[in-house]
């Protein structure tokens, strides 16, 4: 997944609490953050059973494109992108479409308006303003928490090339490395995953 389930968890509960009373009434915040994190995650998890498809597909031309020299990432970037137009799909990775974070301003977007919908149909809130008003303060919110994650994700990754040796990334080591490091850039921005 794009983002840890952890910070999802915990950008929905930020968010839900942040929305400020202005915006909207909350009722019931556990509710609420935990109607946000569902939509979260399933709009994340799109992405996910997109790759596991094109992985699927890949699979069963290795020998092809073993024969023929063609790059499987090359090849799956292909297919990908025209699944993606083939589905319509709103791409999560921004860094796949140049957005500084790591998931898409057009993700945001469309994750915002799901949001608002669900919140109108809630009982554990009450809008106070209109629904586009809310929803872009929620993006507002969204992108201002993101922003942070993504700076403890680029300190996290300095730190592993800062060691003297090198450490492959996508290895175990690394992967080890990457979320202690990870979850200590965290805590240094005031985030802390281990609480609830």
């Amino acid at each position: 997944m794009l983002l840890p389930k952890e910070f999802v968890s915990y950008l929905c509960r930020q968010a839900a609490t942040r929305i400020g009373s202005n915006y909207l009434e909350v009722i019931d915040p556990g509710a609420v953050s935990e109607l946000m994190e569902n939509i979260f995650l399933d709009e994340l998890a799109v992405e996910d059973r997109l790759n596991e498809e094109v992985r699927n597909l890949l699979e069963e031309y290795s020998v092809y494109m073993a024969n023929n020299s063609i790059s499987y990432t090359e090849m799956f970037r292909r297919i990908k992108n025209q699944l993606i137009q083939k589905r319509k799909i709103v791409r999560a990775s921004g860094r796949e479409t140049g957005d500084g974070m790591k998931l898409s301003r057009d993700k945001i977007t469309e994750i915002s308006h799901k949001l608002v919908n669900a919140l109108r149909r809630s009982r554990a809130c009450r809008l106070k303003k209109t629904p586009n008003d809310v929803r872009l303060e929620l993006v507002r919110l969204i992108t201002d928490i993101l922003q942070v994650e993504e700076k403890a994700d680029r300190q996290a990754r300095d730190k592993i090339r800062s060691h003297k040796r090198e450490i492959i990334e996508g290895s175990e080591e690394w992967k080890l490395l990457l979320d202690r490091y990870y979850s200590e850039a965290l805590k240094s921005h005031g985030i802390d995953l281990g609480r609830s």
